[in-house]
């Protein structure tokens, strides 16, 4: 793997209200990494290198998300999130740009480039969260656990316990239920969710973010007004179901579908080196 030059994190202010921390590294084409709900752009620290070597790679916490300064007045639903990624890259701005994003982030890619056709070139849609029938419905289908705690929160008394307890071990639990194998989670990318997650109100804005459930099913409205080319990547071990990837397919006139093996939904975290293999096609080396 080449070797990228490596920016440290900082706050871009874009206006009295909306303020995200981002990270830039590498040379090239920009590139932007999109994550999910309840991570940050640590989310992708081992795939942004590997794309590095071709791309300038720009990571991002979304608002609320990670280090980004947390505004409780906003709705955080997809409508919110996609304003402030578009806010992003007009600030930077930034063209004949690459967007990746996963789960809630693979939603947003979409959308941000049917909203900026002539800025975005290319977009890959990894195991997009656009399948909602109920609230967390795609969290709950990764174990029982996760249905329990996800379910509670709906419940106003066990929501705020399950709140107020969470700690890593849960988080942990929570997310494990994403991987194909779940030992493939770092303890310390988790710990560095647990701390984030300790910053005042950042569990109330992950909650919000789910109870906008509907926004993210909404999202596919959009999905056929994407004129580039889209990759929709899915782990085979992902939470949607075969006829979900298929409707989210057959709306997008530009897309199809790879499938990554032994892959769970977080396939940046689990699998980066076979994703960025697909991303890059013929540039790929490692």
């Amino acid at each position: 793997m080449l070797s990228v030059t490596v920016a440290e994190p900082r706050v871009l202010k874009i206006s009295e209200k909306l303020s995200l921390r981002f990270q830039k590294i590498g040379n090239g084409p920009p590139l932007l990494l999109i994550h999910t709900i309840r991570t940050q752009l640590e989310y992708f620290r081992s795939l942004a290198p590997l794309l590095a070597g071709s791309h300038t790679v720009y990571t991002i916490d979304l608002p609320g998300h990670g280090h980004s300064p947390i505004d409780l007045s906003a709705r955080f639903d997809e409508s919110y999130l996609r304003q402030a990624v578009i806010r992003f890259i007009e600030e930077l701005n930034l063209s004949e740009l690459t967007v990746v994003g996963e789960s809630i982030g693979g939603a947003l890619a979409l959308t941000v480039a049917a909203s900026l056709p002539q800025r975005v070139k290319r977009v890959y849609t990894i195991n997009p969260y656009d399948y909602e029938t109920r609230y967390g419905d795609g969290i709950r289908r990764g174990n029982w656990f996760a249905n329990f705690i996800i379910g509670s929160l709906q419940i106003p008394v066990l929501g705020a316990i399950n709140a107020s307890l969470e700690n890593q071990m849960v988080l942990g639990k929570i997310m494990g239920g994403g991987f194909h194998d779940p030992r493939k989670l770092p303890a310390d990318l988790l710990a560095e969710f647990g701390q984030a997650a300790r910053r005042p109100g950042y569990k109330r804005i992950a909650r919000r973010v789910l109870a906008g459930w509907r926004s993210w099913s909404k999202a596919r409205d959009y999905y056929g007004q994407v004129s580039a080319p889209v990759t929709l990547i899915y782990g085979d071990s992902d939470w949607s179901l075969p006829s979900e990837r298929e409707r989210t397919r057959s709306l997008i006139p530009t897309a199809q579908i790879v499938t990554l093996r032994n892959t769970g939904h977080f396939s940046a975290v689990e699998n980066p080196s076979e994703l960025a293999r697909v991303i890059l096609g013929p540039q790929w080396s490692q």
